[in-house]
This record gives C-alpha cells, sequence and structure tokens, in this order.
C-alpha cells in the first residue's frame, strides 16, 4: 500500500499534472513581471499568494522540525515508540515558546519579557562569538601574509595588493587628525580600493539578478512556449 507522500509523488509525476504546473508558473511570473508596467490585480495576487505559500510552509516546517522533532520526539520517546533516553531538557523551549505568546494577552503580557531575554541573550552570546571570530579574527589572520618571501611574484603582488588595500582604508575612518600631506594621499588611495570594492560587490549583484531573470524568460520562452531547443543536460 503506498504511502501520502508516495500517491502525491505520483500526481505529480503525471504528464497532466505537469502541464498545469507549467502554466500555473508562467502566469505568476507574468503576473510578477506585469508591475514593471504598473501596479495591477494580478501583481498583488501573486505578491499575496508568494507571502502566504512562504508564511505557510515556514510554519509548516517549524512546527515540524522544531516543536515535534526536536522537543515532542527527544521528551517522550517511549510514549512515542522511538528508541531513545527522554530529555525532558526540550521542554524548557516549549515553555519559552508558550510564555513568549502571552505577549497577546495584555493582563499577563509582562511574563513574555523572559522570554524575550533568554532569547536575546543567547542570541547575543552566540552572534558576538561568530562575529568576531568571522569578521574580525579571520579577517586580520588573512591580511597577514608575507611582503617579501615565501611565493611566487604573483603572489607576492597579490600580497601587497591586499595588505594596501586594508591599510588605506583603514586610514581614510582615521578621523584623529586631518587628512593633509602624506595621510590625505594614503586616504585617498583608501577611497579608490572601497570604490573598487564596493563596484565589484554591487556588479555581483546585478550579474545574480540578471541571472535570475534570464532563468524566467528561459522557462518562458523554453518549457511554457516551446521556442528554445532543450538544453543538452
Amino acid at each position: 500500500m503506498q504511502g501520502l507522500g508516495d500517491q502525491i509523488a505520483n500526481v505529480l509525476n503525471d504528464p497532466m499534472a505537469q502541464t498545469i504546473g507549467v502554466w500555473i508558473a508562467a502566469f505568476l511570473t507574468l503576473a510578477v513581471f506585469s508591475f514593471l508596467f504598473k501596479d495591477n490585480p494580478f501583481y498583488k495576487f501573486a505578491e499575496h499568494l508568494f507571502v502566504g505559500v512562504s508564511a505557510g510552509y515556514l510554519t509548516a516546517q517549524t512546527l515540524r522540525s522544531n516543536v515535534w522533532d526536536e522537543m515532542v520526539k527527544k521528551a517522550f520517546p517511549k510514549l512515542l515508540g522511538i528508541p531513545g533516553t527522554p530529555n525532558y531538557w526540550t521542554l524548557v523551549g516549549g515553555a519559552l515558546g508558550i510564555i513568549l505568546l502571552l505577549r497577546l494577552i495584555p493582563k499577563v503580557s509582562w511574563m513574555s519579557r523572559w522570554a524575550i531575554a533568554f532569547i536575546i541573550g543567547l542570541t547575543a552570546g552566540i552572534t558576538i562569538h561568530s562575529q568576531i571570530s568571522s569578521f574580525v579574527i579571520a579577517q586580520v589572520y588573512d591580511t597577514l601574509v608575507p611582503l617579501f618571501s615565501g611565493g611566487s611574484p604573483a603572489a607576492l603582488v597579490h600580497n601587497w595588493v591586499i595588505f594596501l588595500g586594508v591599510l588605506c582604508s583603514l586610514v581614510y575612518f582615521f578621523f584623529s587628525a586631518e587628512h593633509k600631506g602624506a595621510l590625505g594621499l594614503v586616504s585617498r588611495i583608501g577611497i579608490w580600493f572601497l570604490m573598487v570594492g564596493f563596484g565589484a560587490g554591487y556588479g555581483f549583484t546585478v550579474m545574480t539578478r540578471i541571472s535570475i531573470l534570464l532563468g524566467r524568460i528561459y522557462f518562458l520562452l523554453g518549457d511554457w512556449l516551446h521556442r528554445l531547443p532543450k538544453p543538452p543536460w
């Protein structure tokens, strides 16, 4: 006997279902593109549908992965017939989640501050450590590169570019002295490094967005209208 997942997979693999899915995807794609002309009901429908489906999917995933898998299964494995030792500490998270919902009740909304304080404190502690190790210590370590020996000429040029870029960019943000003379020259070089970095980041962002746009155009012309040859893969 097939399970519910197998039955859904069989329905989705049906050619008619795939054709309907392509037409729905094409309609929603064109509805989003219609915003380029002006705001209209089709775009509003696609926008609200996207938000609603995303919220529903994330809610279902959160309930399954966090509440069911991480709390209920680990706290009551014997009751559910699952091998394992009960871990009742997971119920603390569930209790904090319930306390957080008390914010909706005015008379006891003050109790939600306990859960908020716990979440903020835990998140801050984890985030501070990861941010310092990733964006401070790792960046300083990557800046400590050999400048005179230890590699090919191309590698040394690369190391000098990194060293001068970091040094000049930091000098640009040094405001304890007026940027004149040598200090002004170094700060102006730092501006150039910053502009190159911002330009590269912006270009990468635009390239990513254009690749997404090309993907949707290829879908419309290929999968929907069949005006393009199928890719070799």
